[in-house]
């Protein structure tokens, strides 16, 4: 039986590691081993033993960088989280809330990395897609956009998340049909959100159908008078929208003001 004192010591060193307490150590080179197949169990066992993952301290960290995060201290709330993933390292929600921060950080490489991790412990994590498909569309990545979002709504048909971003990649790739079909689904199943009508409003609007796009418009003025206001639009950018986008509708709400 392993002494619990020399487990609770190991997880102190541990986490000094990780907090910056160790400045610098000596390693010695690692032979590799050659001719032998390791599982990538084995492999998860040999880098992180099964008895120094602490799920109970994982949550408190994650806890407090949830609190971090909304005082708006975004890195010690990014620290916070990876702690709680290297303590509960085969839990994917926990690379979701990371991966998540990090892309609200403007880190979205890194993002994109950790949101990938959470899908290689969960494949079919639906909230990791959907993170990591709002990660592609903000950078621009749009196949890769369409790709996991498509991977979502196939495990979810139901999922807003996805079919409203889709519908934003498919505008800003010139496939209109396809982004006025998946604003109308997302419309359907989240009716008193805003941002769907204003991307189903963008999506006729790009198509050419200027009288329709006012009228899903002014559905979403319906919901929320804010956007009849021009600085209102620029947080659209927040939810998906490119600078391109928002000027169509910014002209759009030029117009809805109009008698």
């Amino acid at each position: 039986m392993v002494d619990k004192r020399w487990i609770q010591h190991q997880r102190t060193l541990f986490l000094g590691l990780l907090s910056g307490g160790l400045v610098a150590c000596q390693t010695e080179v690692a032979v590799p081993f050659s001719g032998v197949s390791l599982s990538p169990a084995l492999l998860q066992g040999l880098t992180y033993p099964p008895f120094l993952a602490d799920p109970l301290t994982a949550e408190r960290y994650r806890q407090q960088g949830l609190a971090y995060r909304r005082a708006g201290d975004w890195e010690r709330a990014i620290a916070a989280f990876k702690i709680a993933t290297a303590l509960d390292p085969q839990n994917p929600n926990g690379y979701v809330i990371l991966g998540w921060t990090q892309h609200l950080s403007g880190y979205r490489h890194e993002a994109a990395q950790t949101l990938g991790t959470a899908l290689r412990y969960d494949p079919n994590l639906i909230p990791a897609l959907n993170a990591l498909g709002i990660v592609y569309l903000v950078d621009g990545q749009l196949q890769e956009a369409v790709a996991t979002h498509g991977r979502a709504i196939e495990l979810n048909p139901d999922n807003e998340i996805a079919h409203y971003n889709l519908s934003l990649a498919y505008e800003r790739l010139g496939q209109t049909s396809q982004a006025i079909d998946h604003a109308h689904r997302a419309t359907e199943l989240e009716p008193q959100n805003p941002h769907p009508w204003v991307a189903l409003a963008l999506a006729y609007a790009s198509q050419g159908d200027r009288a329709q796009a006012l009228t899903y418009y002014r559905e979403a003025l319906r919901l929320d008078g804010r956007y009849r206001d021009r600085t209102h639009l620029d947080h659209l950018e927040r939810a998906g929208f490119n600078p391109e986008q928002i000027a169509k509708v910014a002209t759009l709400q030029q117009s809805s003001s109009s008698p």
